[in-house]
């Protein structure tokens, strides 16, 4: 399933949700080579997370191995402030167009509701919440962490709790088939939820790479929370005045 758009307007131009796709794009582009090498295991390397280096149990300058024969060398960053500089890291074209389409279908309703400096903050928060999650699992793990998808995550736990019943427009694939259906955000957003949960009970302790499915998870339940910290209430006011969710 895969969201295309969804019924719920908006008051006020979403500034920081452009910005970050902006950001993501621009990351990719000119820091990540637009996934070639040496610039995308380069970039990885040094502003992915790797748990491992911000708990102290892989010191600086230490070899690791990136796979497909490529090796890098740790450092040069501090290791806390590669849990922010993730977060603008991919690992592929798809990687990057998932995130950042997930990021204008549903960030623009949140930062409408909560204001632009507030979703900036809502939104770092999740993606640091998400990958702390995900390296509490395996806190000595070599493996480097990238990719918006925790902060995202927490982004559309957020418009679960604001916009339950806002209908989402989805394209099905079937096989060979091709369709489209409209279903509340509730209904697309919760059986999201549980598959990222259901996948990430075999891979918590996993020592190959892969999808960050209990980053996903952890992100998702810091947006329903947090959200609820972060909403404007006037905002949210204004948009039921006007017959908005």
């Amino acid at each position: 399933m895969f969201p295309y758009k969804d019924e719920n307007p908006t008051f006020t131009t979403p500034v920081v949700t452009v910005a970050l796709i902006a950001a993501n794009v621009a990351v990719w582009v000119f820091i990540q080579g637009m996934g070639t090498a040496p610039a995308l295991p380069n970039s990885v390397c040094r502003l992915g997370f790797i748990p491992g280096y911000l708990f102290g149990g892989i010191p600086a300058n230490t070899e690791i191995s990136l796979g497909y024969g490529v090796t890098c060398s740790l450092g040069g960053l501090p290791a806390w402030f590669t849990v922010l500089s993730s977060m603008f890291m991919h690992g592929g074209w798809m990687h990057l167009i998932g995130n950042v389409w997930f990021l204008w279908v549903f960030g623009n309703n949140i930062e409408d509701s909560t204001g632009h400096f507030r979703f900036l903050v809502f939104y770092l928060l999740c993606g640091i919440i998400a990958a702390l999650a995900q390296a509490a699992a395996d806190p000595l793990s070599a493996i480097p962490m990238v990719g918006a998808s925790g902060a995202i995550s927490g982004v559309m736990g957020g418009y679960i709790v604001l916009y339950p019943r806002v209908r989402v427009h989805m394209i099905v694939f079937l096989f060979v088939f091709i369709t489209r259906i409209v279903v509340p955000a509730y209904l697309m957003l919760g059986y999201w939820f549980l598959l990222q949960l259901l996948s990430s009970v075999p891979r918590i302790s996993s020592a190959t790479g892969g999808v960050a499915f209990l980053a996903h998870a952890a992100g998702f339940v810091a947006g329903m929370v947090l959200v609820l910290f972060f909403r404007n209430r006037a905002l949210v006011q204004r948009r039921l005045a006007h017959g908005m969710p």
